[in-house]
């Protein structure tokens, strides 16, 4: 019984121009039917398209080695599940998939690289995301390089015991640049990380009631994206909970750094995150409460409008979050896709006022804005988060409007039992706007205070 099996051995070129994508799946095929070990890529780059991994099997790139995706479409059969999104059919194919596997990895300190630039090809719609796991155990991600996925950079469903370590993730060529995508998992361990994209950087979501998204630890990573930092829901029709998240930076973040979003009828509680530093972030907190379902980025797992579901038991500690004269700037995704400027900067908080957030902490921020907006510029009416089943204005509040702040540096609306303790403002500019706005809720304590105007 052999415990590596080298793909050399099977074929591959490791050219960088022969497709050896038969050879890296007789290999894996051939190590788990000898009862597993490690398949290994040493000492060249390894085009291939989509290969299978399967149980006790672990795909190991050595530093010296690059698994490319072929560029050509055609090597990318379709059974590799599908997108949740229903708006996003293009990113049903991916380059490494498992399914009903358990003790599986992926490893190594060499680069993985999702060739982002070849696609889609002519003719064709398809973008693989770099990696997707369905209903699998005992996974490991660890040590690995993982650069320009032409989609998502990996999408994690129904598994459990996940581990993702010592990363890399530069996905910054194209749309849907994710990170980390774990979606109805449990016992997910996230750790020394550094991620960069075009769109989320780590996203945690319940596509379905029948899979929790549970027991999350997010630990010594650094983020920047042109969305979020870490978004927690928006795919909500399930429950997500047991959420930690400790010593982490956040840098050039043009939306949000940590954004929760219960907003498909489910449940979003028990999050904790402590000792988080962000350096330009527009808005360093987003936490909303409301119902969607015909509109953009809405979950496969609806086909009604739901009801409002239940946001409670958030508490964010221990923040610095800091403006420099880059956020004075209106940033883009790509060249014509708006993403933040000035007058969108601050902490937003917002729910339907009949269906409030519960207790919410936020204590020991210090948050320097940049500021410097006339509240003149603004449009005179704010919209409220309405219950999208009754009757409700054409304007409402929600997750990508309105696009500027009533405040300057926070904005909460209808939450129970706020505790807001140690926060401290500064603007870098003045700012004719209101300093910080709270409207209908139920305050604990509050101990807020603005340092400079």
């Amino acid at each position: 019984m052999r415990d590596i099996y080298d793909v050399r051995a099977y074929g591959a070129a490791g050219d960088g121009v022969t497709v050896d994508t038969r050879a890296i799946q007789q290999a894996i095929d051939d190590c788990f039917a000898h009862g597993g070990g490690y398949v290994v890529l040493s000492g060249g780059t390894f085009v291939s398209g989509t290969i299978i991994l399967k149980s006790n099997v672990y795909l190991q790139v050595n530093p010296s080695a690059m698994l490319l995706a072929n560029p050509d479409i055609r090597d990318y059969p379709d059974g590799t599940h599908y997108n949740r999104y229903v708006n996003e059919q293009e990113m049903d194919k991916c380059l490494i998939y498992a399914e009903d596997a358990f003790n599986i990895g992926i490893t190594g300190q060499g680069e993985i690289n999702g060739n982002a630039e070849q696609f889609p090809n002519e003719g064709s719609i398809y973008r693989p995301m770099m990696m997707r796991f369905l209903r699998c155990s005992h996974i490991h991600v660890q040590g690995l390089r993982l650069h320009n996925s032409a989609a998502w950079t990996t999408a994690f469903l129904d598994s459990r015991n996940i581990w993702c370590q010592d990363l890399d993730i530069r996905n910054d060529r194209r749309y849907n640049g994710d990170g980390l995508d774990y979606d109805g998992c449990q016992n997910v361990f996230v750790s020394n990380c550094s991620i960069l994209g075009t769109d989320d950087n780590l996203c945690l979501q319940a596509g379905s009631k029948d899979y929790p998204m549970k027991n999350v630890h997010i630990s010594n990573c650094r983020f920047t994206s042109i969305c979020a930092g870490i978004r927690i829901g928006l795919k909500s029709v399930g429950s997500i909970s047991n959420v930690a998240i400790h010593n982490c930076s956040f840098e050039n973040v043009w939306r949000e750094g940590i954004k929760i979003e219960c907003t498909e009828g489910g449940s979003i509680t028990d999050i904790a995150a402590q000792g988080l530093v962000m350096r330009n972030v527009t808005r360093p907190v987003f936490i909303l409460l409301n119902n969607r379902f015909d509109k953009i980025g809405s979950s496969t797992g609806l086909s009604i409008m739901p009801e409002i579901g239940v946001l409670e038991r958030v508490m964010l500690a221990d923040i610095i979050a800091a403006d420099d004269e880059e956020m004075y700037k209106t940033h883009y995704r790509f060249a014509d896709d708006v993403m933040g400027c000035p007058s969108f900067n601050g902490i937003r908080v917002d729910a339907c006022e009949s269906h409030p957030i519960r207790e919410l902490t936020l204590r020991n921020v210090s948050y320097t804005c940049a500021g410097g907006v006339q509240k003149e510029e603004l449009p005179a009416a704010y919209p409220k988060v309405w219950d999208m089943r009754g009757a409700h204005p054409e304007q409402v509040s929600e997750n990508y409007y309105p696009d500027w702040s009533r405040a300057t540096f926070m904005d909460i609306r209808h939450v129970e039992h706020l505790v807001l303790d140690g926060l401290r403002f500064r603007a870098l500019r003045p700012d004719t706007r209101n300093s910080y706005l709270i409207e209908n809720c139920s305050i604990i304590k509050e101990d807020i205070a603005e340092l400079v105007r």
